[in-house]
């Protein structure tokens, strides 16, 4: 009995065409993939609340009034910060040069002449990493992160990880959870989740 070669030609292909389907399968998470921008480099960082004791410290404010240098948390869920004197401000969004801004131009006209504010932030959210790592989890954030160095902290790459293939799972500027292609030089930010994908072969 023999098989012609258009008969095993047409297999072949109808095979390949199935495996490419179940390959395409293979990725559940319905997340949408978007392409990072210039503003995803954390050229400036934006201040978030936090369920973590978070906060940002306003030293530099209170020569002039006792009380003013300090620590200050944002609300968590509403992104406020309530200093004294002068009452909430709003930082949700708002880089610590915003920060310094608003609070100065509200210490300005009743408290204080011209006064010197500088905002730093103390404490950020964590970061996560999760799929083929050896320990899986929440990190502390250091500033200029990449995904390696967040690899690395969790323990490096098992067998199984594409090593320089990744995906980071954030909230875009309208608070909707994106994907965002990633390499191994891909800055992360505080909250991000890094996601290491397993190899198919």
């Amino acid at each position: 009995m023999s098989v012609e070669p258009s008969t095993i030609a047409s297999l072949l292909r109808r095979g390949l065409l199935v495996a490419l389907f179940v390959l395409a399968a293979c990725d559940s998470d319905s997340t949408p993939i978007v392409q990072a921008t210039a503003a995803d480099g954390g050229a400036s960082l934006q201040l978030a609340p936090t369920n973590t004791s978070g906060g940002v410290r306003s030293p530099g404010a209170g020569e002039a009034v006792p009380g003013l240098d300090a620590d200050y948390k944002l609300g968590a869920g509403n992104g406020v910060l309530a200093f004294p004197l002068i009452g909430n401000i709003p930082a949700q969004r708002a880089t610590t040069v915003q920060l310094q801004q608003a609070i100065a131009a509200k210490l300005e006209p009743e408290h204080l002449i011209n006064p010197s504010v500088s905002a730093e932030v103390v404490t950020r959210r964590p970061f996560y990493v999760i799929g083929e790592v050896r320990k899986p989890g929440n990190y502390p954030y250091v500033t200029d992160m990449t995904a390696v160095n967040a690899v690395a902290m969790a323990g490096g790459f098992t067998y199984r990880a594409r090593k320089n293939d990744f995906y980071i799972k954030r909230l875009d500027k309208d608070g909707r959870m994106v994907r965002i292609e990633a390499k191994s030089e891909t800055v992360l930010r505080p909250g991000d989740t890094l996601e290491i994908r397993e190899r198919l072969f």
